[in-house]
């Protein structure tokens, strides 16, 4: 298969900047993906912790992105399960 595609690439160099921004694009589709499943809302391991989100802490940000808040400052309102 990499015979093939080198053998393409070759005789079509116009191919090379596609196959890079695939690559690329697959690559960060998957780290996002990794990132998505590395949340505290997800649970792995449903026996031992059935309950993710009751043992977070309110000064970890949960947003991707956060525009005028800081979780430093934030306190707890609710009572510890």
């Amino acid at each position: 298969m990499l015979a093939t595609l080198n053998k393409q690439l070759r005789s079509h160099p116009a191919l090379i900047p596609l196959l890079f921004f695939i690559g690329g694009g697959a690559a960060m589709s998957m780290m996002y993906l990794a990132r998505l499943g590395m949340g505290p809302h997800v649970s792995w391991d449903r026996k031992n912790n059935p309950e993710p989100w009751a043992k977070m802490d309110p000064t970890n940000q949960q947003k991707f992105y956060a525009v005028n808040l800081d979780y430093k400052t934030l306190k707890k309102n609710g009572p510890d399960f």
